[in-house]
């Protein structure tokens, strides 16, 4: 038997395997899998000039483990070759944070008299100066002391980017100036320090330091946060459980949504235009047909199983194969077909507020040909998962208008297509 045990020094502290490990153990980097990679702060040799890449370990409260984590990948970093210096960090007096500094060059703080007392802040012109490779500058959201160069501790940040230097930062998501109302809403504090969110979409990488609520509260009771006179408050305040956990949900949904805006740029830079499953995606077809709220409902329970988000997708015909449906229209009602059209046009529109009722993106197209533009759809919106309903065509519409499944078919679009069978949906509907 193959042994797969893997030495303590591999471990974390909470016990799991270290990231490092899993991807050499699991050949998960992207040079196994023959993914170039892409310029990072890891690449020591990086001769492209201009500015600074801008790394942020978010978290969704004090006490997650920013400062550690960024003061632990400083080391490593140095002890790869980098040049790195800490321009600013915060312990809290907490030890095992303060043993993570190490050996790590620490550029003095700039001293400055506030109304009789002298605060230390990063110097900035300090930094510059010196001119590291990586500079760690803790708690991005920070207001410097009156005073100082710039009024937020970001705007340091990015002169540091400006001269060419990367940046390794710490961020809590109720600093983000977008979410202030509802973190007020959640936790009952007005969080005064705030930076634009803007700041984080520019970040060249964010990554996540989660840890369950109950362990942050574990921590919290071990006095690894706080000193012991502001255990008791925190806990029954901003550190309930309940806030915890709604803020952890903030953090990751940030985090997810940066990983994806970033393949969406990497796969627009690679012209890539399959659907990478990264996530599932339903895109439903709807028409005027009575049948199509039982296919939306059908999509809408393959989404909500699938935890995917629903786009709902009517293509309304143009040009001649418009007049094509048209024509027949008259022939098949006579004086009826402008109030059947009419009541069809009505029916769509019914159907586009029920998919909307459901919690779906409606997005409406115009194309000569149906098949080819949810194909489209497809393609534009990243979709896993295409359901529609079986064509309900005559013979006669059959040879003028062909057979959407097979046409989709021929188009090779990368996706799973679910076909809601008509007699299906009319036994459902009598």
């Amino acid at each position: 038997m193959m042994d797969t045990s893997t030495p303590n020094n591999n471990r974390r502290e909470d016990g799991r395997l270290d990231p490092e490990t899993l991807l050499n153990r699991y050949k998960l980097r992207d040079s196994d899998v023959g993914v170039p990679s892409p310029t990072s702060l890891d690449d020591v040799s990086d001769p492209t000039p201009g500015r600074g890449r801008l790394r942020v370990y978010l978290g969704a409260s004090a006490g997650v483990g920013k400062t550690y984590a960024m003061l632990n990948e400083g080391r490593r970093r140095q002890e790869r070759g980098t040049d790195v210096v800490i321009g600013y960090v915060e312990t809290h007096k907490r030890q095992n944070t303060a043993e993570q500094i190490g050996d790590l060059e620490i550029v003095p703080r700039k001293k400055i008299d506030y109304r009789g007392v002298v605060l230390e802040e990063m110097d900035t012109d300090a930094v510059i100066a010196r001119h590291p490779q990586v500079a760690l500058v803790d708690e991005l959201a920070h207001t410097n002391v009156s005073g100082s160069k710039y009024r937020k501790r970001y705007k340091d940040v990015q002169e540091l980017l400006d001269a060419g230097i990367d940046v390794i930062t710490t961020l809590n998501v109720q600093h983000l100036e977008s979410l202030n109302d509802l973190v007020e809403n959640i936790t009952g504090i007005r969080v005064r320090e705030t930076l634009p969110d803007s700041i984080l979409d520019q970040a060249d990488e964010v990554e996540l330091v989660d840890i369950a609520p109950s362990a942050l509260r574990q921590r919290m009771l071990h006095g690894n946060i706080y000193p012991p006179e502001r255990i008791e408050p925190a806990l029954k305040n901003f550190f309930r459980e309940g806030n915890l956990t709604a803020l952890r949900e903030i953090a990751l949904r940030l985090t997810a949504n940066k990983a994806e805006s970033q393949l969406q740029a990497y796969m627009t830079g690679h012209a890539i235009t399959g659907a990478w499953a990264t996530n599932e995606r339903v895109l439903v077809g709807f028409d005027h047909r009575v049948q199509s709220r039982l296919i939306i409902r059908d999509a809408w329970r393959l989404a909500h199983g699938l935890h995917a988000d629903l786009i709902a997708v009517s293509v309304e015909l143009e040009g001649y194969t418009a007049l094509q449906r048209q024509v027949l229209a008259f022939l098949k009602y006579g004086s009826g077909a402008k109030r059947y059209l009419e009541e069809a046009k009505q029916r769509l529109e019914e159907h586009a507020l029920f998919a909307e009722d459901l919690g779906a993106e409606v997005v409406r197209f115009k194309s000569q040909d149906i098949a080819t533009a949810l194909a489209q759809a497809s393609r534009e919106q990243r979709i896993t998962q295409l359901v529609i309903g079986q064509p309900t065509h005559t013979r006669l519409e059959e040879f003028f208008f062909g057979s959407v499944v097979n046409k989709l078919l021929r188009l090779h679009v990368n996706v799973d297509i679910h076909v809601v069978p008509l007699e299906r949906a009319q036994e459902r509907e009598s």
